[in-house]
């Protein structure tokens, strides 16, 4: 499986986490590139962003 499938699985993963699940899948997955993290940010319920930066801090 590719690079891309690997991305639809974190993706899919990502979708079905809860907010602490989504925050520890997008501050420790290595190798995407921008667009797939800003593809992930999206998905990332706006409400929580605010602990979403401290986790990243």
């Amino acid at each position: 499986m590719g690079q891309n499938g690997n991305f639809e699985m974190i993706k899919e993963r990502f979708r079905n986490a809860n907010v602490d699940e989504k925050i520890q899948i997008y501050t420790t997955t290595q190798g995407l590139t921008v667009d797939q993290f800003k593809e992930l940010l999206r998905m990332f319920p706006l409400q929580h962003l605010d602990k979403l930066e401290r986790a990243m801090g």
